[in-house]
């Protein structure tokens, strides 16, 4: 088991109860694919794999519809996707992704979230190099295909980790590869049940529990604000959450 495996156990133990968020964030990245690509799914990969994800996870129909609508609508406004970057406290290193309608609001919030936790946002850029930027695929195993001969047919589309987890087999990759690795999934017969893009830390920090209480302060005030869509870190889960 790699990083990415790490990562994602960590990821996974802290979304529970938090389907509220986890719609809004879907239904912006709904929005978005629609803009860009167009609201007919069978010609637009990103809006027909962020729908599987929405099913995955529940979203209600209406729901789904309304976000496709939104970004026909003359009334809509563009998002902008923004990223910011910073260290909180103790010299944890905090990646910020935002999808907003309002930069000037996003980066305030963001900026006197950091301040008030004692730490410093940073200027774009310059703490990316600490995360790996992956897409992640779900699917479905298919019968007669083992997981060994699956990371061979993927390994030359940008594939460098898989793991089986209840009944599914989760791909990480190279970000850039995305479209190049659904295209090969779906021409493939394998059934994408979703989909994501994540940051995995390339080193994780040690904190005491009361550095890790005031960390988690931050990352949760940020998660809160309806603007940020995902929030990284490089803060070592606790022995509980692993």
């Amino acid at each position: 088991m790699g990083r990415a495996f790490e990562f994602r156990k960590a990821r996974k133990f802290k979304r529970w109860g938090n389907m509220a968020r986890v719609f809004t964030k879907l239904g912006k990245e709904i929005t978005i694919a629609v803009k860009a690509g167009g609201p007919d799914p069978g010609s637009n990969p990103r809006l027909r794999v962020l729908m599987q994800t929405a099913k995955k996870e529940n979203m209600p129909k209406d729901n789904v519809d309304r976000a496709i609508k939104r970004a026909s609508s003359k009334d809509y406004t563009d998002y902008k996707e923004m990223n910011y970057e910073g260290y909180g406290p103790f010299g944890i290193a905090v990646f910020v992704e935002t999808a907003t309608d309002n930069t000037t609001r996003t980066v305030g919030n963001v900026r006197s979230y950091f301040n008030k936790a004692g730490g410093t946002l940073g200027t774009t850029g310059s703490l990316e190099f600490l995360f790996d930027h992956k897409c992640v695929f779900h699917i479905l195993k298919k019968d007669g295909v083992s997981l060994d001969d699956l990371e061979l047919e993927l390994i030359d589309y940008g594939v460098d980790e898989l793991e089986e987890d209840e009944g599914e087999v989760i791909l990480y990759g190279d970000f850039a590869q995305n479209a190049a690795i659904q295209k090969y999934l779906e021409e493939n017969g394998y059934e994408i049940t979703s989909s994501e893009f994540v940051r995995i830390p390339n080193d994780l920090k040690d904190v005491t529990p009361e550095q890790r209480e005031t960390i988690d302060k931050l990352i949760e005030r940020l998660e809160e604000d309806e603007d940020v869509q995902n929030v990284f870190h490089n803060m070592k889960e606790s022995e509980e959450e692993e």
